[in-house]
């Protein structure tokens, strides 16, 4: 569980930057009628979203300052020009890594050769799904783009056994869709169905631009062009629908034990034996496959029919969009462009692109992470900064301890075994001991997609050597410099990347209600993902091994009946209420996020009688410092999209929704019984 979706990374702000600005709060509105515009209301109405972005609030601002930190690092980098010198083994390792990220940044930014290049770089690619006319070739092809260069029919990738966390091994999940969801391929409301209308014209703008590249078309060929290009188009989209429709949906998928189902190599071939799964593993590189955990059965039986129904002719195509859709960014203008016009504008509603540079940052970010973080982490990250942030930890922890032990819901004996996984949980806190070594990757300036390939095979690999092995739990799991955190079930850790300590969300030199109602908050609702209706099925080491008793989880479906509810009420958009069960999990954490984080502040500040500071309380600031963390501006088509697809609430319902049920709220902002966001006692949701 993730605190947001995937962003850009970040770095410290400005020092100067005012934590809790008076200039962004809206007093026109009462703080009990709508939280959410009160505190950071004229902040809304003073920041419109870049004409580059989709939104525009505290995770793409921190991201957008870290991008600028990077582009130094990169430009640096890039400048040394790859020469080592004399130096010790470590400092050896640190100018490597400079190197590569300083080469990959290079080739990324040679605009004149990858225009030069149009397509050419795809060429070895795009003839190996040429050469597919049989199954056999077709399981040869998905294998080797596997590897190298995308991602069609399904995804593999290898992690903990879901029973034995200790131990690696390949698992198996549904996927093959290039829209972000499969309710956009099989509902037949006006936004899905205008949505495939504009996909369909963007795949068929593919396939003219392939054709444009690969030969110099004649003006009475043009129109013969377009026809094809509009039936590859429908091609592509009928064999995503048939892909959608044996897809679980996004609500299915919250079930951890509906996604194990360890099959033997010669099971998984018996229920979806028109791919030739030996070949397929045989391909990648894969001798002893051991057990398979196949996350969705039905979708891979499911394939067989799909496979049988379209000829090799459609498979060709399918896979050629599939290939040239993930390399579009790196390919030339008129292929970046097509790109995003439809995922920037149409699905986001970014108005112009990004600039290359940041594009590029993007890229060498998340292909040479932590070459990248050990750059950032020197520059940017504070040991201080590393020791405040754990302190936090340990207080939200005996926070939550308390509350686990008073909770009315739990059974006496799961109180027990929630206060063991507690105890057992571990925290990754700013970055790792031991760095990644990337020694064996090539990278050079010579072409940037073909450094994105070896970047995936060597990633690829890198996994694939894991099969089998023991898990590594002091591997640094997600990129040191990323705005986000998360906890992790299958290891029961907690991860708090350097990126995400830094203002608006983590200041060490700020006052404790500040980072307790930003940081604490954060900390405190990843911590909860442990606890929920998810965490319940992970013992303390991970394992998939429930601890719940049956009137627990009776008890605690009673208890989140009234989060659905309260989340199926809010309408950012007339006929688009929240998805209640697919927000759920998010929502209960914010709700006890929030909760704990506000005891955890009262542990820090202990008895003593604590000074107004700006005429606030520290109540009033923790609550105000919650606000200002989700304080996003956002385009309705990206909205519209989150809508769909985001487990998380927009931010708007993020700080009303949860602090609608705390009477905390109310007394620090006396909100009385006759304003909106005042909740009936009996009324008030209440899980941790």
């Amino acid at each position: 569980a993730g605190l947001c979706l995937a962003l850009l990374c970040g770095c410290a702000m400005n020092n100067t930057t005012k934590l809790l600005d008076p200039n962004n709060r809206d007093t026109s509105v009462k703080p009990g009628v709508d939280f959410y515009r009160y505190a950071i209301g004229n902040w809304l109405k003073k920041n419109p979203i870049p004409a580059e972005y989709g939104s525009w609030g505290s995770f793409v601002i921190l991201g957008e300052e870290n991008l600028k930190t990077l582009k130094g690092i990169m430009e640096k980098a890039e400048d040394k020009g790859g020469t080592e010198g004399k130096a010790k083994a470590q400092a050896k390792a640190e100018q490597k890594a400079e190197q590569m990220v300083g080469d990959f940044y290079a080739s990324g930014m040679d605009e004149k050769k990858i225009e030069a290049a149009g397509i050419t770089p795809l060429a070895d690619e795009l003839a190996r799904i040429e050469a597919v006319t049989n199954l056999k070739s077709l399981t040869l092809a998905v294998a080797h783009m596997h590897q190298n260069s995308a991602d069609p029919l399904f995804h593999v990738f290898v992690g903990p056994d879901p029973v034995n966390s200790d131990l690696n091994i390949i698992e198996l999940y549904q996927g093959g869709l290039n829209l972000p969801d499969r309710d956009y391929y099989l509902k037949d409301d006006k936004y899905s169905k205008e949505t495939r209308d504009k996909y369909k014209q963007y795949v068929a703008k593919m396939f003219r631009l392939m054709e444009k590249a690969g030969q110099k078309a004649k003006a009475e060929a043009k129109a013969e062009a377009k026809a094809e290009a509009e039936a590859k188009a429908e091609v592509v989209l009928k064999i995503e629908t048939e892909l959608a429709k044996i897809s679980r949906s996004k609500v299915e998928l919250r079930d951890p034990r509906k996604n194990y189902n360890p099959l033997s190599l010669s099971s998984l071939t018996k229920i979806a034996n028109k791919f030739s799964w030996p070949l397929y593993f045989q391909a990648i590189g894969l001798k002893k496959t051991g057990k398979i955990n196949v996350g969705q059965p039905g979708f891979f039986a499911g394939l067989n029919k799909v496979l049988a129904s379209f000829s090799m002719e459609e498979w060709r195509t399918y896979l050629i969009f599939c290939l040239v859709n993930d390399n579009a960014e790196f390919l030339s203008s008129s292929f970046v462009n097509a790109e995003f016009a439809f995922y920037g504008k149409t699905l986001n509603g970014n108005k112009v692109l990004m600039p290359r540079w940041k594009r590029v940052v993007g890229t060498v970010n998340a292909y040479l992470d932590q070459a990248v973080g050990r750059l950032f982490v020197k520059e940017r990250f504070s040991p201080q900064a590393k020791n405040r942030a754990g302190e936090m930890v340990k207080n939200i922890r005996t926070a939550f301890n308390k509350r686990l032990a008073k909770l009315d819901w739990m059974t006496p004996k799961t109180k027990k075994a929630a206060a063991k996984k507690l105890a057992a949980m571990t925290f990754k806190i700013g970055y790792p001991d031991k760095w990644r070594d990337y020694s064996k990757l090539k990278i050079d300036r010579e072409s940037y997609l073909v450094n994105v390939i070896r970047g995936n095979y060597f990633d690829f690999h890198y996994e694939l050597g894991k099969v089998g092995k023991k898990v590594d739990r002091s591997e640094w799991p997600m990129p040191v410099q990323i705005v986000n955190a998360g906890y992790l079930p299958l290891r029961n850790e907690m991860v708090f990347p350097a990126g995400i300590l830094q203002p608006p969300f983590f200041d060490a030199g700020a006052d404790d209600p500040i980072n307790y109602g930003a940081i604490g908050m954060v900390i405190a609702h990843e911590m909860t993902h442990g606890f929920d209706d998810q965490g319940q099925k992970f013992d303390e080491r991970g394992n998939l091994k429930g601890w719940w008793t049956k009137q627990d989880e009776t008890n605690f479906k009673a208890k989140a009946k009234a989060v659905i509810e309260q989340a199926r009420a809010y309408e950012q958009f007339p006929g688009m209420p929240l998805n209640g069960e697919l927000t759920l999990g998010e929502n209960i954490a914010d709700l006890g996020g929030v909760s704990i984080s506000h005891d955890a502040l009262q542990l820090a500040l202990g008895k003593k009688k604590q000074p107004l500071i700006d005429g606030l309380t520290p109540e009033q600031r923790f609550f105000l410092s919650y606000a200002e963390v989700w304080k996003t501006n956002m385009r309705d088509e990206r909205a519209k999209m989150l809508i769909k697809v985001d487990p998380h609430s927009p931010a708007r319902y993020r700080v009303n929704g949860p602090l609608s049920n705390l009477q905390e709220f109310y007394t620090a902002f006396n909100v009385t019984s006759n304003e909106t966001m005042y909740r009936p006692a009996a009324k008030r949701a209440k899980v941790w």
